[in-house]
């Protein structure tokens, strides 16, 4: 098991070193140090000295990878990538463009993020695998068919449409809880239930589905049919023998959403005013700030490799034969 760690954190620094420099060069073939200085100027006739003091000033005015006119390890090291990208290996993430430090941030954004995506994730994946659950047990009859049909129209709505519904219907007719904003301590739940509630409904339609194929996969096997020859009742088929054998696709799927835990939802921060890691995110976007931008698909990719090998150490949680080596 040690031996199978090592390997994968070996493999997966080249993939950070890759995303990386992908990141950075496609930012820098985008918009050079002279466009940025532009854009963040905000003027449209901006005088040469003017860009050169702001790129000084944020250390855009050295080489992009190579400094040539340096010597020994400052050839490498007193570049942009060096002191923009190659840091932030040592959670050294620099400064916004308005001064503020983006490590700073990212903590203490992090916890409006969890507050919703927690709940969404677990409540989600609870109500989707219980009713995919229900589903494959009432397979071929009229709950089974209209259930999917369900699926698929909360699966073809645009997710969109339940956050703007959702705020009009709950929050400014019903005037249930607040419409967009967020508080700390005890008062948070007023802020997050809304977002929670819509993001479970979203998502049901495409779990559901893919879950019910999953179990349908399952129940079809011999072990089932075995199952069944002994005596055991259907329900116990399902949770004893179908749920447990299909959890592997299932935590498969999962690490998908991991990085989102962490990283917050885009759409969803950004029109509950909630200030997570995805609304910073889009407002980065937003004002051009590409050093907040780097940071957050650095900080997407380590997640998703991090998912990834708890994804697969936790197959040994279901599956005994799987040993790795």
């Amino acid at each position: 098991m040690l031996a199978y760690l090592v390997r994968r954190l070996l493999y997966a620094l080249p993939i950070l070193i890759g995303v990386n420099v992908i990141t950075f060069a496609l930012f820098f073939i985008v918009n050079t140090p002279d466009d940025m200085a532009r854009m963040q100027l905000g003027v449209k006739r901006v005088t040469p000295e003017a860009i050169d003091k702001w790129k000084a000033q944020r250390g855009y005015d050295k080489p992009l990878f190579i400094n040539e006119a340096a010597s020994g390890s400052a050839v490498f090291t007193d570049t942009i990538f060096f002191s923009k990208s190659a840091r932030m290996f040592a959670g050294d993430f620099g400064r916004a463009e308005d001064g503020r430090d983006i490590a700073r941030e990212i903590t203490s954004r992090m916890g409006p993020s969890l507050a919703i995506a927690l709940p969404t994730f677990v409540l989600g994946l609870l109500v989707t695998v219980s009713f995919a659950l229900m589903l494959t047990f009432f397979r071929a009859s009229y709950l089974d068919f209209w259930g999917v049909v369900l699926c698929v129209a909360l699966m073809s709505i645009s997710g969109l449409f339940y956050i703007i519904g959702g705020q009009f219907l709950i929050s400014k007719m019903w005037k249930l809880v607040p419409i967009s904003g967020y508080g700390g301590g005890l008062d948070a739940w007023k802020f997050v239930i809304l977002p929670v509630l819509i993001g479970v409904i979203s998502g049901i339609g495409s779990s559901t589905r893919w879950y019910r194929t999953i179990f349908l996969e399952e129940i079809s096997r011999d072990y089932v049919r075995t199952a069944r020859a002994k005596g055991l009742s259907e329900l116990a088929v399902l949770f004893r023998h179908v749920l447990r054998n299909a959890m592997i696709p299932i935590l498969t799927g999962v690490v998908v959403v991991i990085p989102l835990l962490f990283m917050g939802s885009l759409l969803t921060e950004s029109f509950f005013g909630i200030p997570g890691l995805g609304s910073y995110t889009i407002d980065a976007i937003n004002a051009q700030d590409f050093a907040v931008v780097r940071a957050m698909v650095f900080i997407g990719s380590v997640l998703y490799i991090v998912g990834l090998i708890l994804t697969d150490l936790s197959y040994t949680l279901v599956d005994p034969r799987i040993r790795f080596n």
